[in-house]
């Protein structure tokens, strides 16, 4: 199984770390405080499931996962081009400024993405754009919609998309369900699908909704 460095502690990079633990992966927790643990909720995770330091995670991970704030992502990971290098990437956050009741707002990056000047920043590693369409929880339960969600998927390098897909198919998403949009440019698109869930959360609150293509 994979070695998986998952940057930042938050609801997203808990929710994942479990899953993937859970599938069989070898799991480092990236946070700020890595002594603070966060118990893992089934049997044999926790032999999978390590903490450490953020720089820590992404030197250790074969795939490591960004799931650190959207607006301060590319200064952080820029500072980890050392360890990233050689490396898949794995890019689930959206860079917005906050709305005054602190949901996402305008974009950082109008007019290009996060994904892409992660990817212009850090030109050894392979990055790839994908989850960011979604609640957190729906990452890891695609399957507990009424409907089939899409995962889309952007990046420069088809075999590191391909090693995505399969991280994604250990989190419960069939292949039907996930759409490769193309190059890293894409990401734009679907980073800036995130204008819609305020709205949604405004009207609907925290329940698990994905932004997804019907066909």
């Amino acid at each position: 199984m994979t070695s998986i460095g998952i940057l930042g502690a938050g609801r997203v990079g808990q929710n994942l770390a479990r899953k993937l633990a859970a599938a069989g992966h070898h799991v480092v927790l990236g946070r700020r405080r890595p002594q603070e643990k966060t118990a893992a909720s089934a049997v044999g995770v926790e032999s999978r499931l390590s903490f450490a330091d953020q720089r820590t995670a992404a030197r250790t991970g074969d795939i490591v996962i960004n799931a650190t704030p959207g607006g301060s992502a590319l200064e952080r990971l820029t500072d980890l081009r050392t360890e990233l290098a050689g490396k898949i990437l794995v890019d689930v956050s959206n860079a917005t400024h906050d709305a005054d009741d602190g949901l996402p707002g305008d974009l950082c990056y109008p007019g290009s993405s996060l994904a892409e000047l992660l990817q212009a920043a850090l030109p050894d590693t392979r990055v790839v754009k994908t989850l960011n369409t979604m609640l957190f929880t729906v990452m890891t339960a695609p399957g507990d919609l009424d409907a089939s969600p899409t995962a889309y998927v952007s990046g420069n390098d088809k075999q590191a998309k391909k090693t995505v897909s399969g991280l994604l198919g250990d989190l419960g998403w069939q292949p039907a369900w996930i759409e490769d949009l193309g190059d890293i440019t894409t990401a734009r698109a679907t980073e800036a699908m995130i204008l819609v869930v305020p709205h949604i959360l405004r009207r609907h609150g925290f329940h698990p909704f994905a932004v997804s293509l019907t066909r």
